[in-house]
C-alpha cells in the first residue's frame, strides 16, 4: 500500500469515500430543509393605539417578547411593531436625548361614548397599509400572537384581526395582556381564536403544539434599530394601592432569577441599546435581596447604559446608598409615585408614601448627582376622591422641592376599589370608558382639568435648573 502525503495509507477504495460523503451531505441537508418547513410560523404583532393621546415612553411589548424569547430556535418568529418610531415605514419620528418621542399619527372620529369629550382622537402608529401590504406580501403566518395592554386601546385590536382574517385567513389569533385578563368576556367577542387570562400559559403551549425553552431573553433582535428597551428584575408588587391592577394580575410578588436578569441585560448590552426602562411595579422592595445585587452586576460587567424608571418608584425605599448607586449606574430619569401630599388621601388609597418620604427621596437623589430635571412626581389627576386630595397643594408642595411635577390621569379599572366605585359615573363594561383623558374631564369638567394642567405646567415652567441640564435637545 503506498503512503498519502499526509502520511496515511491509501484507501483500499479510492472511489467509495466521495460519492458517500455527497450522499450524506445531501441528506443532512433534506433534513435540515424539512425540519425548517416544518417550523411553525409565528407573527408577534403590536397593534396601533387609539386613543386622546399617546407617546413613546419607552413603550415596548415586554410581555410579547417574552413569550417569543422562550419559542426561540423552537418557531420561525417574525415581529411587526406598529408602535416601532424607528422603522422606515414609520415616517420621521425624532427622539428626544433619552429615546422618547411622538408616534405618527392621524386624526380620527371619535367613538360615540366619547361625543361629549371635547379632544381630538388620534389613531397613533405605522399606517394601516404598510401591515396589509406586509400581509400580502408574506405567506401565511401558522399563529398570530398579539399584546393588548390598555383596556380601552382595543379599537386597535379590532383593526389587526380584521386585516389578518382577511390576508391571512388560516392564522390562529391569539390575544393576551391586561386587557384579556380584566375584560375576559369583551376579550372574547372581538374576533381571536384564543384568550389568554394571566399567566399561565400552558393552553397557548398546546394550541402551538410546541415544548418552550426553559428561559430565554425577550426577542429584541425582532427589532432591526433598537435604541431602547425594558427589562423587570420582578413580578408583581406586594402594596394593594387602591386604584392600580396589579394585584389582580400577579397576586403574588415574586422575584425573578438573578442569573436571568443578568441574560437580559446583557443582552441588551452586546446590541447596543442605550435607553433602558425598569417595567417593575414595586422596583425597590428588599433592594438588599434584588435590586442592590443586580446594581453590582452592572458595575462588575462595567455596562453601560442610561436607566430609566416610568413606572414609578417608592420614595420610601430611596436611601443615601441606594441613590448613589443608582446615580453610579446610570439612571437618568427618577419618577417618583407620589400621588398627593394629603395624609387622609395617602391612607386611603394604599398609604405606600408620605410627603417626608418625598422630601427624603428628593434629597437623597439630588445629593448623589441626579439632575433636578430629571426627578419627577407623579400625582393622580381625576380620582374618585380628588375632594381629599388637595392636588393644587400637593404639586406645589413637590414643586417647592425643586423637582417637576407631571400629572397621572385616572383610569377608573374594573375589579379595582376606586375603580368600582366610578360604576355610578361610567358603564364599565365598555372598556372605552376606562380612558385616561375622558374619566377625568367626565368626573371634574373640562374647565376644571384645563385649570389644572395649566398649573402644572406653571410650576414647572418656574423651576431653574443649571445651565447642563438644559440640554434636552431633540436628535435625529
Amino acid at each position: 500500500m503506498t503512503g498519502r502525503r499526509d502520511g496515511r495509507p491509501e484507501s483500499k477504495f479510492p472511489d467509495a469515500a466521495g460519492p458517500i460523503l455527497l450522499v450524506l451531505s445531501w441528506l443532512i441537508t433534506g433534513f435540515r430543509c424539512i425540519i425548517e418547513d416544518m417550523a411553525k410560523r409565528i407573527l408577534l404583532l403590536n397593534p396601533p393605539i387609539y386613543d386622546f393621546t399617546a407617546y413613546d415612553f419607552w413603550l415596548k411589548p415586554l410581555g410579547l417578547l417574552s413569550i417569543a424569547g422562550l419559542l426561540r430556535g423552537r418557531a420561525d418568529l417574525t415581529l411587526f411593531d406598529y408602535l416601532d418610531r424607528l422603522a422606515p415605514s414609520a415616517g420621521d419620528c425624532q427622539s428626544d436625548e433619552f429615546s422618547r418621542g411622538k408616534f405618527h399619527s392621524i386624526r380620527i372620529d371619535k367613538p360615540e361614548v366619547f361625543a361629549d369629550i371635547p379632544r381630538h382622537y388620534h389613531r397613533f402608529g405605522i399606517a394601516r397599509s404598510v401591515f396589509q401590504k406586509f400581509l400580502a406580501e408574506n405567506a401565511d403566518f401558522d399563529f398570530v400572537l398579539i399584546q393588548a395592554v390598555m383596556t380601552y386601546w382595543y379599537p386597535g385590536l379590532q383593526e389587526v384581526i380584521e386585516d389578518i382574517r382577511k390576508l391571512s385567513p388560516r392564522s390562529k389569533i391569539v390575544i393576551g395582556g391586561p386587557y384579556a385578563f380584566i375584560c375576559k368576556p369583551h376579550a372574547k367577542s372581538i374576533g381571536a381564536d384564543m384568550v389568554i387570562h394571566g399567566t399561565d400559559l400552558r393552553r397557548l403551549w398546546r394550541m402551538l403544539d410546541i415544548i418552550p425553552q426553559k428561559y430565554q431573553s425577550p426577542f429584541w433582535e425582532g427589532y432591526d434599530d433598537l435604541q431602547s428597551a425594558a427589562i423587570k428584575l420582578t413580578r408583581g408588587c406586594p402594596f394593594e394601592c387602591t386604584y392600580c391592577a396589579v394585584p389582580r394580575l400577579y397576586p403574588e410578588f415574586v422575584p425573578r432569577s438573578p442569573r436571568n436578569c443578568g441574560s437580559d441585560i446583557d443582552l441588551l448590552a452586546e446590541m447596543g441599546v442605550r435607553d433602558i426602562a425598569f417595567y417593575d411595579d414595586s422596583l425597590l422592595y428588599h433592594p438588599k435581596r434584588i435590586f442592590i445585587p443586580f446594581l453590582q452586576y452592572i458595575i462588575q460587567k462595567r455596562i453601560k447604559v442610561n436607566f430609566h424608571t416610568p413606572n414609578a418608584l417608592h420614595c420610601h425605599f430611596i436611601t443615601a446608598e441606594l441613590a448613589e448607586l443608582m446615580v453610579q449606574t446610570g439612571f437618568k430619569t427618577f419618577y417618583l409615585g407620589f400621588e398627593s401630599s394629603s395624609e387622609k388621601f395617602q391612607s386611603q388609597t394604599g398609604g405606600k408614601t408620605s410627603s417626608k418620604d418625598l422630601t427624603e427621596a428628593v434629597g437623597h437623589l439630588l445629593r448623589a448627582g441626579a439632575q433636578a430635571k430629571n426627578i419627577t412626581a407623579y400625582h393622580l389627576l381625576g380620582h374618585p376622591q380628588t375632594d381629599i386630595q388637595q392636588l393644587k397643594e400637593s404639586m406645589a408642595f413637590a414643586n417647592s422641592l425643586g423637582i417637576r411635577v407631571m400629572l397621572s390621569d385616572f383610569s377608573p379599572i374594573p375589579g379595582t376599589p376606586d375603580g368600582d366605585c366610578c360604576r355610578e359615573l361610567v358603564d364599565l363594561s365598555e372598556p372605552l370608558t376606562h380612558n385616561k383623558t375622558a374619566f377625568p374631564i367626565i368626573l371634574l369638567g373640562c374647565d376644571e382639568i384645563n385649570r389644572l394642567k395649566n398649573l402644572c405646567r406653571d410650576l414647572n415652567d418656574r423651576l431653574e435648573f443649571p445651565a447642563e441640564e438644559n440640554s434636552n435637545q431633540i436628535l435625529q
